[in-house]
């Protein structure tokens, strides 16, 4: 897979917001109509008697609304869907889509969900939203993970433009705080906006680190997994199929050998 890079990358640094499921306001400002776009391009490729992954954020959001439309016109027919997050459970609910129990299900058909930056690989960084341990799991039960993402998320290597957030289990924080440090990172502990420690639907804190570009994001994922503590972090390798991303020219489907793919 390959897709044009240049002028996509815009200045500054993205780092983690608590998003409260508010898709923004449709208008006229492009990235917010490229958003729509792709959420949209991705809700169409789900087929009546699917069980689905909901994604958390601001582009998978678009994908949710029209799969509730397309529910209401009985376009779709029975559709179970796993949500990633309490706010993308109570979207879906208030939306009019059917939840089920993860552990009642053998797998996941496909999941739609968002990313803060792709690598010419497929690869991601995520976790802005705060749900980045459960959208994992998530992920790695189903057998097409679909990312939604406008232009502006595509990057030459990880960690070009976003911090990668870290999901770290709160007893003995500061330890972890400083093995992230040892390992080359600048640590920002995610906030409220009322000035108190962010937490997951796990009740874990989450840090943001700045590692600038990953020439070998494999070795740092490894390094991350190994230690006890860390519950999670937002380095996605391997595991999208599909990438649907929208620009000016409209929404462009790249697919994506996974790594269990290639073997076979």
């Amino acid at each position: 897979m390959s897709f044009l890079l240049a002028g996509l990358l815009p200045a500054g640094e993205c780092i983690g917001l608590e998003w409260q499921g508010e898709a923004e306001t449709v208008n006229n400002e492009p990235q917010t109509l490229q958003k729509k776009e792709a959420g949209e391009a991705a809700a169409r490729l789900v087929e009546s008697g699917m069980v689905i992954g909901l994604g958390h954020g601001s582009t998978a959001i678009w994908a949710l609304r029209l799969i509730a439309e397309r529910l209401q016109q009985g376009v779709l027919r029975d559709i179970r869907a796993v949500p990633c997050s309490s706010q993308v459970a109570q979207d879906a609910r208030q939306a009019g889509i059917a939840l089920t129990d993860f552990n009642d299900i053998p797998a996941i058909d496909l999941t739609i969900d968002g990313a803060d930056e792709v690598d010419p690989h497929g690869n991601l960084i995520k976790g802005a939203g705060g749900a980045l341990l459960r959208e994992k799991i998530v992920a790695q039960a189903s057998s097409r993970e679909i990312i939604v993402v406008d232009g502006a998320k595509l990057v030459r290597q990880l960690g070009a433009r976003c911090r990668l957030p870290v999901e770290i289990v709160p007893f003995g924080l500061a330890s972890q705080l400083r093995y992230l440090e040892g390992l080359g990172a600048e640590v920002l502990l995610r906030r409220t906006a009322g000035g108190g420690l962010f937490r997951t639907d796990q009740g874990n804190v989450l840090a943001d680190c700045r590692f600038g570009p990953l020439a070998e994001p494999e070795r740092l994922a490894e390094a991350l997994q190994q230690r006890a503590g860390l519950a999670g972090h937002g380095l996605f390798l391997g595991l999208v199929t599909d990438l649907l991303v929208a620009d000016g020219g409209g929404v462009h489907h790249h697919k994506v050998r996974r790594p269990q793919d290639k073997q076979s």
